[in-house]
C-alpha cells in the first residue's frame, strides 16, 4: 500500500452473486488503484464497463469477491459515512424545500443526527452558506419543482457536501444538463474542491469534463471492467473554461477518445 493513498484498491474483483463467481463471471476484475489525499480523479469508459460498480465498491455498498479496499487507512467493511454522493438524477425529495433537502444528511448521519434538534439553526446556517456558494441564495424555501435542472443539481451537490465528507463521489452528475449549465457547474465544482480539497471520484461519459476537472483520468475497459489507461492531466491549475479551447486540452481529449474507440472496435486491453 502507498502510505499516502486515501483510496487504495488491492487486487479487487467483484462478481454480483455466488453463481456468477462460480462461473468466474466478474463485473470488475483485477483493480489496483491508489488515489492520493485530496486528489480529483475521473473515470471514463464505454457504457456498462463497471464505472458505477466501482463507485459502489468505493463507498462500501458492495463488498469485493476478492481483494481488499482501504479508504483513509481503514478497511471498507460497509457503507462509508465519510463520503457524499450525487447522481445524474438530483433525487431531491419533492415535499421538502431546497434548504430541508440539503439538511437531510445531517438528520441521518451521526454524529449530526443526535444533535440535530439542538443545533438545527446552526446547521441551517451552514446549509445557507453552502447554497450561497453555488448561487442558490434566495431559493432556500423553493421546492424542487420550482427549480431548473441545473439548480436542482447544485442543491444535490450541496446536500452531498453538507456533512463535510472527506470524499465526494459523482456519478454522471451533469449528464442531463445543457452544455452551458454543465460548464457552469464544472466551475462551481472546481471552486468547491479548490477551497476544501476533499477527494473526488467522478464517473462521466464526457471526456472534456474529465480533462477539465481531474488531476488523473482512468479509462475502463468493456465488461469485465478494469483500468487500462491512466492519464495524468498536466494542465496547470487553476483552470478556466478558456483552457478547453487550447491545443493541449484538445490533444488529451482526442487521446482518451482514441483509447475508448480502440476498445469499442477490439475489446482488447490497452496498456498504461
Amino acid at each position: 500500500m502507498s502510505q499516502d493513498a486515501f483510496v487504495d484498491f488491492q487486487n479487487v474483483w467483484l462478481a454480483y452473486n455466488d453463481e456468477l463467481l462460480a462461473q468466474n463471471h466478474f463485473a470488475v476484475e483485477d483493480i489496483n488503484l491508489q488515489v492520493k489525499q485530496g486528489e480529483f480523479i475521473a473515470i471514463v469508459g464505454p457504457s456498462g464497463c463497471g464505472k458505477s460498480t466501482f463507485m459502489k465498491l468505493t463507498t462500501g455498498l458492495k463488498m469485493p469477491s476478492r481483494g481488499r479496499i482501504l479508504v483513509d487507512g481503514q478497511p471498507v467493511t460497509g457503507p462509508l459515512k465519510i463520503s457524499g454522493m450525487a447522481f445524474q438524477a438530483s433525487s431531491l425529495l419533492p415535499w421538502r424545500t431546497t434548504l430541508d433537502n440539503v439538511l437531510l444528511p445531517l438528520e441521518i448521519v451521526e454524529p449530526y443526527r443526535s444533535n440535530f434538534k439542538q443545533k438545527k439553526a446552526e446547521y441551517a446556517e451552514r446549509a445557507r452558506k453552502l447554497l450561497n456558494t453555488v448561487g442558490l441564495a434566495g431559493y432556500e424555501d423553493k421546492f424542487p419543482w420550482q427549480l431548473s435542472g441545473g439548480m436542482q443539481q447544485r442543491a444535490s451537490i450541496c446536500r452531498a457536501l453538507i456533512h463535510e465528507p472527506k470524499m465526494l463521489l459523482l456519478d454522471e452528475p451533469f449528464g442531463a444538463l445543457d452544455a452551458f449549465t454543465r460548464e457552469e457547474l464544472w466551475c462551481i465544482l472546481r471552486d468547491l474542491w479548490t477551497e476544501q480539497k476533499f477527494n473526488v471520484i467522478l464517473v462521466t461519459h464526457d471526456l472534456r469534463e474529465s480533462v477539465f476537472l481531474a488531476d488523473t483520468v482512468y479509462v475502463m475497459s468493456k465488461s469485465p471492467g478494469r483500468f487500462v489507461v491512466k492519464r495524468d492531466i498536466d494542465l496547470p491549475r487553476p483552470r478556466d473554461l478558456e483552457v478547453t479551447y487550447t491545443p493541449e486540452f484538445t490533444t488529451i481529449v482526442h487521446e482518451l477518445r482514441g483509447h475508448i474507440g480502440a476498445m469499442r472496435k477490439t475489446g482488447a486491453a490497452i496498456n498504461q
